[in-house]
């Protein structure tokens, strides 16, 4: 079973530091994993499409309208880090929505399907090879800071830019191929 606390002590483990019994303990390392924790965390979510991160939503119109251009304004999921295509299939981005604050601003008619990025909190629910990958993040991040070696955080660094490409190829042979998106300038003259 996956945790907050395995995942912070694998980056403490990278670092060569002291490992935790929890986030919350009264220690140098726990403090700093833990205002680290969450930014690092959503930051890896939101930088790419991962499986395991998506989720779909019908979404109900707000009862104020926007005041001009747009007829309807629907407010985004209180979980929601990034808008994803509403097809996976479909890249030709056919859709007039705009995100403007905490909704979707659009003349389409309620309820409003979308797919999104939506904040993972249990580590379980994560890819393994993710969570490694977060982990080295969280050690890069905290490299400095706990070990005073900018050596260290480069060599760490480059291990965790092997580790995300891994972590992204996976995910990307488990999903569906996608088709390049097609222009109009192309598709007009079919």
């Amino acid at each position: 079973m996956a945790s907050k606390v395995e995942i912070a002590n694998r980056a403490l483990q990278i670092l060569g530091a002291k490992s935790i019994t929890s986030l919350t303990e009264d220690s140098r390392n726990a403090r700093s994993i833990n205002l680290a924790y969450e930014p690092v965390k959503l930051a890896e979510l939101r930088k790419h499409s991962w499986s395991f991160a998506m989720k779909r939503a019908g979404l109900a119109a707000n009862a104020t309208a926007p005041i001009f251009t747009k007829t309807n304004s629907f407010p985004l999921p209180s979980d929601f880090l990034r808008l994803l295509p509403k097809d996976g299939e479909d890249l030709t981005n056919d859709l007039d929505w705009q995100i403007e604050g905490k909704s979707i601003v659009t003349d389409d008619a309620a309820p409003l399907k979308i797919r999104y990025i939506y904040d993972v909190t249990d580590p379980n629910e994560m890819d393994a090879l993710f969570r490694e990958a977060f982990s080295y993040k969280l050690a890069e991040t905290l490299a400095e800071e706990i070990t005073q070696s900018n050596t260290k955080k480069a060599d760490i660094s480059s291990q965790y830019k092997d580790i995300i490409a891994d972590a992204r190829r996976v995910n990307a042979i488990e999903r569906v191929a996608q088709n390049p998106p097609e222009d109009t300038w192309v598709t007009v003259r079919a």
